[in-house]
């Protein structure tokens, strides 16, 4: 009795040790996941960690990695991420139905940040296949530029400058607002898109320059429209605005933009037009909704002011 004891008492720990070990090793899926984030269509993604490895395929994403200090993760890049001038280093991947889903997969991204416009749900499952997981920013007004922001920055493991980003951009709108001295009185109108593509395309409710306008204190002339929305010359007309942006960009052949705007028949008696009040600003700042929105606030509020 006095040797068994021993092997008996060995025996017991030997079991210990194993049922430890499989405990650990039936709990190892729950502690991976650090973290759960929510993307901009409600998917819920798990991640282990933060996240080191990026390919963004919207020029809004890679500017908003940029802007919080994360620009390091970008892998690769859509065909239309251009800023900052850091971002051309970065291999490009395509964007859209012309997204090269083998580059991305060789670029052995983690994560792929994508909106819902520009990818399809094949290419989605294709990525997802390959293991990398798809994120989706998709903002359409201010507030979900933050969500944005708030986002990545957690995705990244940058919430602090994401924070901080965020903070500062409430803080420029503000200033914004706060300088105008408009009264809503006096209207604007925004050309998205020129008359070189057919009807002219506008920013109505809900979007991000129409809360510009707002901060400006002046009247969207198409607030009527849901979003973004084609309208007729002959509405732009009729409607009058007393301040004219377009962002068609400008290539240095033919008239700038805002030139030809003023020379266009019938648009002669716009009071616009009349004043000299037409603005052609940077279409990557007001049309991407990321940081450079509050600088294009300040553009704009120096052009008008």
């Amino acid at each position: 009795m006095q040797q068994k004891r021993p092997i008996t008492l060995i025996m017991i720990l030997a079991m210990a040790i194993v049922m430890l070990a499989g405990c650990a090793s039936g709990s190892t899926g729950e502690s991976d996941v650090l973290f759960t984030l929510t993307d901009m269509t409600g998917r819920e993604i798990e991640f282990d960690g933060p996240v080191t490895r990026v390919v963004a395929l919207t020029p809004s994403d890679a500017e908003i990695l940029f802007a919080i200090g994360a620009g390091g993760t970008l892998v690769g890049r859509g065909a239309f991420c251009d800023y900052p001038e850091e971002v051309l280093s970065v291999p490009e991947v395509g964007s859209g139905a012309d997204t090269n889903l083998e580059e991305v997969i060789r670029l052995e991204p983690q994560v792929v940040l994508m909106s819902t416009m520009g990818q399809t749900e094949e290419q989605v499952a294709q990525l997802e296949s390959a293991g990398i997981k798809c994120v989706v920013s998709d903002a359409h007004d201010i507030a979900g530029v933050y969500t944005a922001i708030e986002m990545i920055g957690k995705m990244v493991g940058r919430e602090a400058e994401a924070s901080a980003l965020i903070e500062d951009m409430k803080a420029t709108f503000a200033g914004v607002e706060n300088d105008s001295t408009g009264d809503g009185s006096e209207t604007i109108y925004f050309e998205v898109s020129s008359l070189q593509w057919g009807d002219p395309w506008t920013a109505g409710s809900g979007t991000f320059m129409d809360e510009i306008a707002g901060m400006l204190g002046l009247t969207n002339v198409f607030e009527d429209v849901d979003g973004w929305g084609q309208i007729s010359q002959e509405q732009v007309v009729r409607r009058d605005p007393d301040y004219i942006v377009t962002i068609e960009m400008y290539f240095g052949e033919g008239p700038p933009p805002d030139e030809e705007i003023m020379s266009r028949d019938g648009w002669q008696g716009i009071t616009a037009v009349q004043n000299g009040t037409v603005f052609n600003i940077d279409s990557d700042e007001i049309s991407r909704p990321g940081p450079r929105l509050a600088d294009a606030a300040v553009v704009l509020f120096e052009l008008i002011y």
